[in-house]
């Protein structure tokens, strides 16, 4: 649930129901001392039990794009092979929002590792209904434009297969298809020309190195991947064929007690001649340039930095430190150091499930601040 400049408030009544759920199944639990094991033991790893080893929450939000709603998420944690003690868990979460403005939208991502731990499959489809502020489809645009409005609807589903060659090295194949529309658009001069709907069908191959011990929340380890993804003019709407190509470094590293140190280095680069749905939107996941307005600065490129100081405080409280900056631009040759953007924040962690964390992070930037609610960490 991504959920941007929100109230002290729900906060607390966030942190107050997830303690108060705990696992899914608790409201067929019976007694007083199986609620308070819920309570206080939901972090425990419950995936060698049951199937499925779910919790849940749902609270009131306010956010600056959407005013007021409800929210609400479930993560789980699952193994198809029970009796494999080696294996992390996959995952699995849900989450989604709608407010009394028509803002709303609905995420399902997860992790699913086959048995022999030879094979993964990672995925997120998306369902959105925003009206969103708007600036134009450019960082120079974005710069000078007076604040516009539209309506946006987007359908995506973005997956990476990959499969264990070595110890560490993993080949994929990956499947991405989009549909985003725009309706009530104040300013249509602000597309340059574009359309107001297209439809993209992405098929790609990447390359991964991972030694991460839990990609939810890595302790240790280093993470590279690059992808290239090409979408063929005639699987889409569009009349080019177009081409992404994904970047990422990640390094965990332990420092004192329970502590880890994370770095985050991260590249999307698409044509110049890219349309809106596929170009980059600064901040707006909820992994990199925390408290940024999603799509307060869109180009065809973005580079993010961050380093990331995370802190066991006690039990299952935690907290977090990061500082980091990004960018996006037209093209390589037309990246200016002036407009590098700076991010930094603190957060909150609490250990929702076992070895997974609800985060709730405060970050700032550029003339912007803003609340994140997610499960797992940034990166």
């Amino acid at each position: 649930m991504n959920i941007k400049h929100s109230v002290f408030s729900t906060i607390i009544l966030f942190v107050f129901v997830t303690n108060v759920l705990g696992q899914s199944d608790s409201i067929q639990e019976k007694g007083l001392k199986k609620y308070w094991n819920s309570l206080f033991y939901g972090n425990i790893d419950r995936t060698f039990e049951k199937k499925m080893d779910m919790s849940f929450v749902v609270a009131p939000c306010y956010t600056k794009e959407g005013s007021f709603g409800i929210g609400g998420a479930a993560t789980a944690l699952y193994r198809l092979d029970r009796k494999d003690s080696i294996m992390q868990p996959s995952d699995i979460s849900l989450s989604g929002s709608a407010t009394i403005n028509g803002f709303y939208g609905i995420t399902i991502k997860g992790n699913n590792h086959f048995k022999g731990n030879k094979a993964r499959l990672s995925y997120r489809l998306q369902f959105q209904h925003k009206t969103l502020d708007f600036w134009g489809i450019t960082y120079d645009a974005c710069n000078v434009n007076p604040i516009s409005e539209y309506t946006k609807r987007l359908v995506n589903w973005e997956s990476d297969y990959v499969y264990k060659l070595t110890k560490n090295i993993h080949v994929g194949a990956a499947l991405n298809i989009k549909y985003a529309d725009l309706a009530k658009m104040a300013n249509p001069a602000y597309l340059e020309g574009q359309r107001k709907a297209y439809f993209f069908t992405g098929l790609g191959v990447s390359i991964q190195y991972d030694t991460r011990d839990f990609i939810l929340n890595p302790k240790r380890g280093i993470y590279f991947m690059a992808r290239e993804i090409f979408y063929p003019d005639f699987m889409s709407s569009y009349h080019k064929t177009l081409f992404n190509t994904t970047m990422i470094f990640d390094a965990y590293n332990r420092m004192w007690s329970g502590s880890v140190l994370a770095f985050d280095l991260y590249g999307q680069f698409n044509n110049q001649y890219t349309p809106w749905p596929l170009r980059e939107e600064l901040g707006s996941g909820d992994s990199r340039m925390r408290g940024y307005y999603g799509g307060r600065y869109i180009d065809c490129n973005q580079m993010t930095a961050q380093l990331e100081l995370r802190q066991h405080i006690y039990s299952r409280i935690g907290c977090v430190a990061w500082m980091g900056c990004g960018t996006v631009f037209p093209s390589f040759d037309k990246l200016k150091v002036e407009h590098i953007l700076p991010n930094y924040g603190i957060g909150l962690r609490i250990e929702f499930k076992h070895n997974v964390n609800v985060r709730i992070d405060y970050g700032f930037g550029k003339d912007t601040a803003g609340f994140l609610f997610q499960f797992a960490e940034a990166f």
